[in-house]
């Protein structure tokens, strides 16, 4: 396995809001949706991703404990360390289910 040597600052530093993205935290399906905001949070330490998630798959609407970090809709916010994030081309994933019986 190649362990990334780059520092969590580092990474988040090479992500800019509006790039498409894909977070693929542990136990849960990979999501898909924008970055929203990029930096230091008062509700954590270090740096974090905040992402416009494309489906209701998040936990807030950009705003944690009170404060403001960027704007969506209810449940398709959420923050993410950046070592869970790959920004690229990721476009919104098409949903069939609808098309099959």
């Amino acid at each position: 396995a190649v362990v990334s040597t780059q520092s969590t600052g580092e990474r988040a530093l090479k992500m800019k809001v509006g790039d498409r993205c894909e977070a693929r935290t542990p136990n849960q399906p990979a999501r898909r949706g924008e970055v929203a905001f990029v930096g230091e949070v008062e509700f954590k330490d270090g740096h974090w991703v905040g992402i416009k998630f494309d489906e209701p798959v998040g936990k807030h609407d950009g705003m944690v404990e009170g404060k403001r970090y960027f704007k969506c809709n209810n449940k398709y916010g959420a923050f993410c360390q950046p070592r869970f994030v790959e920004v690229g081309d990721f476009p919104p994933e098409l949903d069939f289910s609808d098309d099959e019986i």
